[in-house]
């Protein structure tokens, strides 16, 4: 049975500190049996989701279809949502608002590649330099995205960062993963690093997130990654970043010295970067992408209004149209910042298993670490918002989201944020109305 709940909040002044919190306990969670390697594991789900789901975060998050607690003043769910699974949770302060099908396993495409920054940003430094070799791009699946990484050239761990999250780069995942170990030596880390989240819809087989026998997550699952990445400071910049110049391959110039040009990669998160039929949506701060034949489209995002930071994970739309996964998150978040402070929650997105309980006047600017290994150590920042924060290694500061429609980049300091009753959150991307 699910321990007593009672609520802690606590309310956001950009240009003041916290003012006030309840504390709370946080409910018990029971997991569903890990999935198997065999190859139903992975094959196409069938048209309806199983019975019986994991209760991790509650037990309603377990059941089939939509969970959502409408009364007086709640505004009604989307009609026209047709994903087989999604969620909306407040990134803060965890509570799931709505979710459907939460944790069904699903193939979860690129969207696993938040599971796979959060688990190795923090291994090496940005400024790193490696020179490609072949095998570390071997292994490839056919058809998969690429950034452009060639051979016997020489790349920054920045460089490589930028062609995961913006271009969704395999190639710069199996370099990453090379100097790592290996793949199979950072599909362990990435297993053992869900698990410490509480992801425990989660199956990794590649790296990735290319389609693989026995690969499965969750939304529930994705929405953790993408609010335990969110805690990091790289994470945050990379998520956000909408455009930057890439290296090259190194050729001949005219008097016959090589020179290595660069070229522009633009980020495919369509709610950041925009496209023909979808605008860029206010307040959106990444994070992630993703579309295999066995997943379908897949995307979790994360935004801010009028001091709410939320978390939206889509799951395979049914409906074939055009940049449909992007229009249904955004439906979805334009329901869940009307929603914010009148729906009761339904149930919570967990803390990981190592991650310290929060108490009322704690110092809530230090980074909780999702894993033993810690973080990326940048989440402290000073006294002042730092707007239009520049990138280093071949992004611009147009590159970082700050040129989006009615709004900015900022890095709140102090105590102007919410923080989350049982694993405090350091200081989030955020937007605010341009003066």
């Amino acid at each position: 049975m699910p321990a007593p709940k009672q609520t802690t909040r606590r309310s956001l002044l950009v240009t003041s500190a916290l003012l006030s919190s309840l504390a709370l306990a946080a409910p018990a969670a029971v997991a569903a049996p890990k999935p198997s390697d065999s190859p139903s594991a992975s094959a196409s789900p069938s048209a309806t989701p199983p019975a019986s789901m994991s209760s991790v975060g509650g037990a309603r998050l377990g059941r089939p279809g939509t969970q959502v607690n409408l009364a007086s003043g709640v505004p009604v769910l989307p009609k026209d949502v047709s994903a087989r699974s999604w969620i909306v949770a407040d990134a803060e302060t965890g509570d799931v608002l709505a979710a459907h099908n939460a944790h069904w396993r699903l193939a979860p495409a690129s969207t696993l590649k938040m599971l796979f920054a959060d688990t190795l940003l923090p291994k090496f430094p940005s400024d790193t330099k490696h020179k490609v070799v072949p095998a570390d791009l071997a292994g490839i699946g056919t058809g998969s995205s690429m950034v452009g990484i060639k051979e016997e050239e020489t790349y920054s761990v920045h460089d490589l960062w930028l062609g995961v999250f913006l271009r969704s780069g395999n190639d710069a995942v199996h370099v990453l993963s090379a100097m790592n170990g290996g793949v199979e030596n950072t599909v362990k880390a990435m297993n053992e690093h869900a698990e410490e989240l509480q992801a425990l819809d989660t199956h990794v087989v590649s790296p990735d997130g290319y389609d693989a026998e026995g690969q499965v997550s969750s939304a529930y699952d994705l929405t953790l990654f993408a609010r335990s990445g969110m805690q990091k400071k790289d994470f945050r910049e990379y998520a956000s970043t909408v455009r930057a110049k890439f290296p090259g391959q190194t050729k001949k110039g005219k008097k016959g010295k090589k020179v290595r040009e660069s070229f522009e990669i633009q980020n495919t998160n369509r709610l950041l970067a925009g496209d023909s039929d979808v605008p860029v949506y206010e307040g959106i701060a990444g994070v992630k992408n993703g579309n295999t034949t066995n997943a379908g489209a897949t995307f979790t995002g994360v935004a801010e209004r009028g001091g709410k930071v939320l978390l939206v994970t889509v799951m395979n739309p049914e409906k074939p149209d055009h940049n449909e996964v992007y229009k249904e998150t955004a439906r979805l978040f334009d329901w869940g910042f009307k929603a914010a402070g009148k729906v009761r929650p339904v149930g919570e997105l967990v803390p990981p298993k190592g991650a310290a309980q929060a108490k009322p006047g704690a110092n809530p600017s230090g980074e909780a670490g999702g894993s033993g290994d810690g973080g990326s150590g940048e989440a402290g920042t000073g006294s002042k918002p730092v707007a239009s924060a520049p990138a280093a290694d071949g992004s611009s500061g147009i590159g970082i989201a700050l040129g989006i429609t009615g709004g900015v980049l900022v890095l709140l300091a102090g105590g102007a944020f919410l923080v989350n009753r049982r694993w405090p959150l350091p200081d989030l991307v955020r937007r605010r109305t341009r003066p």
